[in-house]
């Protein structure tokens, strides 16, 4: 596959996007364009009217152009300590997915070593991981938020945890899934072999598992992120993503709460992108061909 045929959907798909977002902008902010002509008594063309929906200080959609030039100025314009640095809120939104990626994958790879191992675990635990998904992480952030502050621990360490709460869960799954993924025959060849249950765990079911783990792994990265942008809600913070989107919401700055919206986009593709790069590092020194 050559890689013009693999950029051109790409390109297509981002041309589409643009362009219906561009379509939406100009609804969305017409209404309000209307009452200001209106008010105004100005009357305008069609070009100019729609130049107008798709250049107002606090539209309702602002539109891609607006957003770019936004991302721009508070991304490579900004010292990246200002606190309308785009680098600055995402780095301390990323510090928290971090560790909360971290500390959720570890556990879910011992959760899942557990169930594999423990029939009772496999009986009695999974059922509760799954039942604490149902859960919705606003109204549980809030409750750990409260709750560590009674004790005096705020920071960090909340953030995480919410990123932890949402980043286990698909680690644990996927590591499941990909502990018992060998086939019976190679059970029964490891038993040939007297292998102990050790090392059929070393030898077998991790190299088995390890195209599970990274695949729930990118799946984590992302939702870790997600709880720590939600994380950032409730804590009043005075950095990060989720402290840039309320502070746009409460001032009516949308084109701020769309760059931000970006940044954390931006930067969820690339901690996805390097757990991928992980992950073919990691089939290279297992041996695996490239597809």
């Amino acid at each position: 596959m050559t890689s013009n045929s693999r950029v051109l959907p790409i390109l297509t798909i981002v041309a589409a996007i643009i362009a219906i977002w561009y379509a939406a902008a100009i609804w969305m902010n017409a209404p309000f364009q209307r009452d200001l002509d209106r008010r105004g008594d100005v009357t305008s063309t069609t070009m100019e009217f729609i130049g107008k929906t798709l250049s107002q200080p606090k539209p309702v959609v602002p539109a891609p152009h607006q957003v770019a030039v936004n991302v721009f100025e508070n991304t490579f314009l900004r010292k990246v300590t200002s606190n309308r640095s785009l680098v600055y809120h995402s780095w301390v939104t990323l510090s928290s997915t971090l560790a909360g990626f971290a500390f959720g994958t570890l556990l879910g790879i011992v959760i899942a070593v557990g169930i594999v191992h423990v029939k009772a675990l496999d009986r009695s635990l999974m059922p509760w991981i799954i039942a604490s998904q149902t859960v919705p992480i606003l109204a549980i952030a809030p409750m750990v938020v409260v709750v560590l502050a009674a004790v005096n621990v705020t920071g960090l360490i909340p953030k995480a945890l919410i990123s932890t709460y949402l980043s286990f869960f698909p680690v644990a799954v996927g590591m499941v899934k990909g502990l018992r993924s060998p086939d019976l025959i190679h059970l029964d060849l490891m038993r040939t072999y007297n292998a102990s249950t050790w090392q059929t765990f070393w030898k077998l079911r991790v190299p088995a598992s390890m195209p599970f783990l990274f695949t729930s792994m990118k799946v984590a990265v992302a939702a870790s992120l997600v709880g720590a942008i939600v994380a950032e809600l409730p804590t009043g913070a005075a950095a990060g993503i989720g402290s840039k989107l309320l502070a746009g919401s409460y001032y009516s700055q949308t084109i701020d709460m769309w760059a931000a919206l970006i940044a954390g986009s931006v930067l969820a593709a690339m901690l996805v992108t390097i757990v991928g790069i992980g992950a073919r590092m990691i089939d290279r020194r297992m041996g695996v061909r490239p597809a």
